[in-house]
């Protein structure tokens, strides 16, 4: 009789399952595979659009772009849906990793402004869709640190010792380190790369850690004086911690693009392009970077923002800031120096 019972158990509990996976006409639901940065997306609109069009979002998050990428050119994944920045879209459209999108299945991309569009790493917008637009800053806060803030060299000033959190990405750090030395962040030349190497060893005394998302509880909590982040975790921070503000230094730095594309892995092309013009549906837009902080390239969204979001320029900086700016280009086989540099420098 136990027996009995718990093989009616487990058969209710199989059939549920089932169930839960279908739809009213008993057929599976398609599930789409999306593969995302952490903690950059409002999840409401993912319960949206699952309700919306009965299709089941399965979720993935990584930290880097350097971790997507080689998770995507292992092969061992099925993801419909990635969102990387450009320098690693361009390196996906030279190897042939990803579908060319049908704008014709985007009608809402008409809401993408005209100058995100027609960009040096897709300049015929055939594979990506901009997502989020932004800048690599420093945040400081404001009761430790009460000189000016306008060089990336106070990020190698002793009196900030264990006080520094830099970001555990090599393309950032040291992307931030040749600025600050007068060099193209997209450099390709020995002596500036050593240049930067030395700097950063010079530097990894005084750093408090490399991190990624957990600077956000770190600079918020106090723990740190200053920090290198993305600008759309700093209107995030500023918005927790009054006493945090956030600069682009004038040496320059990195003006950077994430966009939605659809890798060559996906089974699903359709559905994945019906999410990308969900995406770009005006008030799912304004959902995203109203809780994510990040600049959105969609016109309309950007009117629904509050005013003072609007004309913060952490987040919608001025033009004569962002012509300082450059943006990350795919580094091809010299990206081995730089990873060689990174791991030489975490490993001292």
């Amino acid at each position: 009789m136990k027996k009995s019972l718990k093989a009616i158990l487990a058969l209710t509990l199989a059939i549920s399952v089932v169930l839960s996976m279908t739809g009213c006409g008993g057929e599976q639901r398609t599930q789409l595979k999306v593969y995302n940065w952490g903690d950059y997306i409002d999840q409401s609109v993912i319960t949206e659009f699952e309700k919306r069009y009965n299709i089941d979002v399965i979720y993935d998050e990584f930290a880097t772009n350097e971790e997507m990428y080689a998770k995507i050119k292992a092969g061992a994944s099925d993801y419909d849906i990635l969102i990387p920045s450009e320098y690693t879209i361009k390196r996906m459209i030279d190897e042939d990793m990803l579908h060319k999108i049908d704008l014709n299945n985007i009608p809402n991309y008409k809401y993408i402004d005209d100058k995100f569009k027609n960009l040096a790493f897709d300049p015929s917008n055939e594979y990506s869709v901009p997502y989020t637009w932004g800048t690599v800053g420093i945040l400081y806060n404001k009761t430790m640190v009460k000189e000016p803030v306008n060089s990336w060299k106070i990020l190698w000033d002793e009196k900030y010792s264990k006080q520094i959190l830099m970001m555990d990405s090599l393309r950032d750090s040291i992307g931030i380190t040749l600025k600050m030395l007068g060099y193209s962040l997209n450099t390709k030349d020995d002596k500036e790369l050593n240049d930067a190497k030395e700097a950063l060893m010079k530097q990894k005394p005084l750093v408090l850690a490399y991190v990624g998302d957990e600077v956000k509880d770190k600079m918020i909590g106090g723990e740190a004086a200053l920090a290198v982040v993305w600008s759309g975790d700093a209107m995030y921070m500023k918005r927790e911690n009054p006493d945090l503000e956030y600069v682009v230094p004038k040496e320059g730095s990195n003006m950077w693009f994430d966009s939605v594309v659809i890798p060559k892995t996906s089974q699903h092309k359709k559905e994945a392009e019906l999410f990308i013009n969900f995406l770009c549906e005006p008030e799912i837009a304004y959902k995203i970077a109203n809780y994510i902080g990040y600049s959105t390239p969609n016109t309309e969204a950007v009117k629904m923002l509050p005013e003072e979001v609007r004309n913060d320029k952490t987040a919608y900086p001025p033009d004569e800031e962002l012509a300082r700016c450059e943006v990350f280009e795919d580094l091809a086989d010299s990206l081995v120096k730089y990873d060689r540099i990174w791991t030489e420098v975490k490993a001292q």
